[in-house]
């Protein structure tokens, strides 16, 4: 019983790892606009998508397909980035009634294009067993785990110490203060989708390289993303990975004790939870100056 829990706490860790890039682009984006963009998660399943058809069609491993992806995913997000911009009443509300039908509409696409049959990788090393004692893994939720953190610490990194970054939070902090400052805000907030629609890229290529992808995800996942986002609290990073793992690791122990029938669920109780004991997120204000 205790290899199967340990199991399933390594499992939900490495899901946490994904599920952390995805909601730190849609938290990039509303910690600097306020808005919460419904169509992240489609977004960040067009990337898979994109990553499905260069394997399936031009015979690519699916990282070798991260350079489109990533090409088609940031031009989608400028695009919603400048719908969004054009709302002058009631922004709030209207963004996010302008990003779900976006969203609608991404996934008609995809599935005028790709049906709706399930898909997963058949690159035989992504499948192939990774094991560390009685830990098992696929190499490819290991390999993106490195990556998701290695990504996390360098756009951490990027807002503490560049001037962009800088920039970045002093937008998302007053808005015209940082104009009084030289901050150009419709490019900090126009660079703050490019790099949601960076880290939205990563995701959806290592949900498909390491799991099985289909139309109806992008919702589900947009789900994920705001729940990681309100659990970790406004502008904190760690916040967003600790809430990742710990979605991860809830929604993995529910399927491994319980029922996969419960999984989302269990994402929903951690997210009530955490909200009761501390409203202002796991890491709360203090989020915020760090």
């Amino acid at each position: 019983m205790m290899e199967l829990i340990l199991q399933a706490l390594y499992s939900g860790m490495l899901v946490g790892g994904a599920y952390a890039l995805v909601a730190l682009g849609l938290a990039l984006v509303f910690g600097t606009m306020k808005i919460i963009n419904l169509a992240h998660g489609e977004l960040v399943l067009l990337a898979a998508y994109i990553a499905y058809a260069a394997e399936t069609r031009l015979q690519l491993n699916p990282l070798l397909a991260i350079p489109l992806a990533l090409a088609v995913v940031c031009i989608g997000s400028a695009l919603v980035y400048l719908l969004v911009d054009r709302i002058r009443q009631e922004r709030e509300l209207n963004s996010l009634i302008l990003s779900y039908g976006i969203g609608i509409m991404l996934t008609n696409a995809i599935l005028l294009i790709w049906k709706a049959d399930v898909r997963s990788s058949a690159n035989a090393w992504f499948q192939q067993a990774l094991v560390l004692g009685p830990l098992y893994s696929m190499n490819s939720e290991a390999l993106f785990f490195c990556i998701s953190l290695a990504l996390i610490g360098a756009v951490w990194l990027w807002l503490g110490r560049s001037w962009h970054g800088r920039a970045l939070r002093a937008v998302a902090g007053n808005r015209e203060a940082a104009k009084l400052m030289g901050v150009n805000p419709r490019k900090t907030e126009l660079a703050s989708f490019l790099l949601s629609g960076a880290l939205a890229t990563c995701a959806g290529v290592a949900i498909y390289s390491s799991g099985v992808i289909q139309p109806a995800m992008g919702h589900s996942l947009t789900v994920k993303a705001f729940v990681i986002t309100v659990l970790a609290g406004t502008g904190s990073i760690p916040g967003v990975l600790l809430g990742a793992l710990l979605l991860g690791i809830a929604e993995s122990l529910t399927v491994t004790l319980f029922s996969s029938a419960l999984q989302e669920l269990a994402g929903m109780l951690l997210f009530l939870l955490v909200l009761f004991l501390m409203p202002n997120g796991l890491f709360g204000v203090k989020g915020r100056r760090g």
